[in-house]
């Protein structure tokens, strides 16, 4: 990449400061206390991760060394020896504390009159009595159960159930088609799928059990099925196989003091298999010990949570974020945790800010691609609610474009409040790149610095350490409590994160260090595109196109190209108020020749009135490059984890007449 090319790009000259306000009981006060924290981490990583676990979890037993790693080989052990339970700490100690009775999980559901409350004792209750049901299906330490449920509080309450007994759990998002459902379950030999009816999805209910249901006798190991009643839909339930949870749960003689069991910390807690996975999907193993420090950790450090906050991080839990930072990091520290059923624009663009009011929401954590999508929909729909309440915002799961961060910070923060844009990978297990709040000076679009106690760098192709400010790979040199601890019977796979740079985890990312020592992340490296020998970010391209005025959103693919190789495809969806048009397309030519230089002008630019996404709100690029290379509508591949597939209709027939040189329609 060229540094010249990336400094057009990515300088920035608005910087915020932390702000005034709440600055004196923060966490994390100042600069100063940030550099003595990372200097403590430096000079003594042992004492200070033995500190940050001490203070964050109870320990049945401690642990008899901090850590046993080496990337080289490579291996990944903390604290070992030590014994814990994931469930204890999130629900059993806060019901001996003042919190027995203090809200933990608020949950919203798809219409706006369904709300459920838990109070910790209220979900320790139903833990308890969750866990004696799988006890007495037979269902014990080490054995795999798969949820495939829907954003109700039953998944937070089996996720936990299957802590405290130590069974492994493994979350499958419910937009999956049957191929990535099968495969996780079958890669992860769960004895047991608990699933649902149906999820609610724009009013309107659609099918899981039957999903299910087709694809199980591919599924060999799975004993038995545990069905939730969501939206009272008629479903086939297989005698000997099929429970309903709520038959099961009735048994008043189920002990609702079930014991937890008493876990070694690197005993595992859960398999993830990482998002847009072929072939084989990569079941991340998270441990006990390691992880659930680093999400407490985080969570508390990042967000600056305290007792009194309503905090609600509006991911989904089939995704990484939704364990560390719905589940796992805010219920270990006892703190009050949304979770919501819906989507932001259904019924209306107003969903969110509507539950920022209702429930006085004080830290919000969203998705680039949410807020991008809502800043499209126009400021108006903030106008209506009150959101005095909020005190942070956060953004996670892609690059926050300068543009976008000024538009939240703006309309949501109203100048006022940080916002933690974070870098972090499911590997990873929690936040490894962010501000701090009230310590950290903030540039719209870049994540700043690693966090005390994270080591990271940026490495050449080669495997050299100073193209820092040009830009590289973004590795790891040191080893943190949140990495995984392998790939689920798959040694090969785990081996090739430390591969490329020995002694070094290398995340996939590019970055960049500017000359203050904030990082900015340039996307996926597979993500480039190689255009007559010289590879472009994607994720370059598309934060130029979308700083334009005219721009609310942009997708940026590659398309062969007889000459260079490859060429640039740009999908772009502009703001309501703004017409498609031959004069825009090169407007946006010259702005991106003008910003990036002539290399990165795309070869073509098509309009769209929406990007294709999942239900989760991720711009589905896999289609969009397969449309751009020329692929008919019926090779496009599974698109059942899209929330609106219809668009993808008028995209294909749009790219055909650009093909032949109609304007698009």
């Amino acid at each position: 990449m060229s540094q010249d090319r990336i400094k057009s790009l990515l300088h920035e000259d608005r910087s915020y400061l932390p702000p005034r306000h709440g600055k004196d009981v923060a966490r994390i006060r100042s600069r100063r206390e940030y550099d003595a924290l990372c200097e403590l981490a430096r000079t003594d990583n042992d004492s200070f991760w033995a500190e940050r676990a001490r203070a964050l979890l109870h320990w049945f037993k401690p642990w008899d060394k901090v850590q046993d790693t080496d990337f080289n080989e490579p291996r990944v052990r903390w604290f070992v020896g030590g014994r814990l339970n994931a469930a204890y700490n999130c629900v059993d100690r806060h019901i001996i504390s003042d919190r027995r009775n203090k809200a933990a999980l608020i949950w919203q559901g798809e219409r706006e009159m369904e709300v459920r409350a838990y109070t910790y004792q209220m979900l320790y209750t139903d833990v308890c009595r969750v866990a004696a049901a799988l006890n007495a299906l037979n269902i014990k330490k080490g054995d795999r159960v798969a949820l495939y449920l829907p954003m109700i509080p039953e998944l937070v309450v089996a996720m936990l159930a299957c802590a405290r007994i130590g069974a492994v759990h493994t979350n499958i998002f419910t937009g999956y088609a049957d191929g990535g459902v099968q495969s996780r379950i079958h890669d992860s030999g769960a004895r047991l799928v608990i699933t649902a009816d149906a999820v609610m999805r724009g009013g309107e209910p659609k099918p899981l059990k039957s999903n299910l249901d087709r694809i199980l006798n591919h599924c060999p190991s799975v004993e038995k099925v545990l069905v939730v009643n969501r939206a009272n839909t008629e479903v086939n339930m297989l005698k000997g196989r099929d429970i309903w949870w709520q038959d099961l749960l009735d048994d008043f003689t189920l002990d609702a003091d079930f014991p937890c069991v008493s876990m070694d910390a690197e005993d595992p807690l859960f398999i993830l298999h990482t998002s847009g996975s072929t072939g084989r999907p990569t079941g991340v193993i998270h441990s006990t010990g390691g992880y659930l420090t680093y999400a407490a950790h985080t969570a508390q450090w990042v967000f600056d949570l305290k007792d009194t906050d309503v905090y609600w991080c509006t991911a989904d839990c089939g995704w990484i974020t939704g364990h560390s930072y719905l589940v796992y990091g805010p219920l270990s520290l006892g703190a009050t945790t949304i979770m919501f059923e819906g989507t932001p624009t259904w019924p209306r663009p107003d969903r969110y800010w509507r539950i920022v009011e209702k429930f006085r929401v004080n830290i919000l954590y969203t998705a680039p691609t949410v807020i991008r999508s809502l800043m499209r929909q126009g400021v108006e729909w903030t106008n209506h609610y009150d959101l005095s309440s909020l005190r942070i915002l956060g953004s996670v799961g892609e690059p926050l474009n300068p543009e976008a961060w000024m538009w939240y910070h703006t309309y949501i923060g109203k100048g006022e409040l940080p916002i933690v844009d974070t870098w972090w990978q499911t590997e990873s297990g929690g936040i490894m790149l962010s501000p701090l709040p009230y310590a950290t000076h903030i540039k719209p679009g870049s994540v700043t610095k690693p966090l005390p106690g994270i080591e990271a760098g940026i490495m050449s192709g080669d495997g050299s350490d100073d193209c820092a400010q040009e830009g590289g790979h973004l590795v790891i040199r040191k080893p943190w409590p949140g990495l995984m601890t392998g790939v689920f019977q798959n040694p090969e796979k785990f081996k090739s994160y430390f591969n490329r740079f020995p002694g070094c985890y290398l995340s996939g990312d590019g970055a960049r260090v500017d000359e203050e020592g904030n990082y900015w992340i340039l996307g996926r490296m597979d993500d480039a595109i190689n255009v007559s020998g010289h590879r472009l970010s994607t994720s370059e391209i598309e934060s130029v196109l979308i700083a334009h005025p005219a721009v609310g959103e942009a997708a940026v693919v590659p398309m062969p190209h007889e000459i260079k190789g490859e060429a640039i495809y740009a999908y772009v969806a502009v703001k309501k108020e703004v017409e498609w048009s031959e004069t825009l397309r090169k407007e946006l030519r010259t702005w991106v020749r003008s910003q990036i230089g002539a290399l990165a002008s795309p070869e073509q630019i098509q309009f769209v009135s929406e990007l294709p996404k999942t239900l989760s709100g991720k711009t589905v690029r896999r289609i969009l490059r397969k449309i751009a290379s020329g692929d008919n509508l019926e090779s496009l591949g599974d698109t059942t984890t899209l929330a609106h597939p219809e668009v993808l209709e008028d995209i294909y027939n749009n790219y055909l007449k650009l093909k032949v040189g109609q304007p698009e329609k």
